[in-house]
């Protein structure tokens, strides 16, 4: 019989695959929307879902079990706040999977996992590449020179 066989272990050390999640569902949270593989994108569903939950409940100890997996204060503040105010008539189902289709390297499934009634404007944005200090100056001294 296959008895507690629900999680998926992705062929991953239990350390390797818990500290996976938890960035996953952090980047989640932030970003309001994740691509990955259709498999990982299953698994995380189920914390993003039972973290949102906590974020309803509102009290101390949600919100300390909260900090306990997810990995940023700022992510955790918006979970208890704004998240919390915009699924508050919700019953469950924070979050849909769109299948993209397939890797080009390895043929995996992939997906989109993103939080239902969310707001693309609000999402934070993309940090831009830092340019290493030796490619400035000669930017800089040609716009000084003009």
């Amino acid at each position: 019989m296959r008895h507690l066989t629900r999680k998926h272990t992705f062929g991953r050390p239990t350390g390797h695959r818990v500290a996976m999640l938890r960035n996953m569902i952090t980047s989640l949270l932030e970003y309001e929307r994740i691509v990955t593989t259709l498999a990982k994108a299953k698994e995380a569903r189920r914390f993003a879902d039972r973290m949102i939950t906590l974020g309803k409940k509102g009290t101390l100890a949600q919100r300390r079990r909260a900090l306990s997996f997810i990995r940023s204060k700022g992510v955790t503040h918006k979970l208890f706040t704004t998240l919390a105010e915009r699924y508050k008539e919700r019953n469950g189902g924070y979050t849909r999977i769109f299948k993209l289709g397939s890797r080009m390297g390895d043929a995996a499934p992939m997906a989109v996992l993103e939080l239902v009634d969310r707001d693309p404007a609000a999402a934070p944005k993309k940090r831009k590449k830092r340019v290493p200090a030796a490619e400035q100056q000669p930017a800089q001294q040609a716009a000084a020179a003009q």
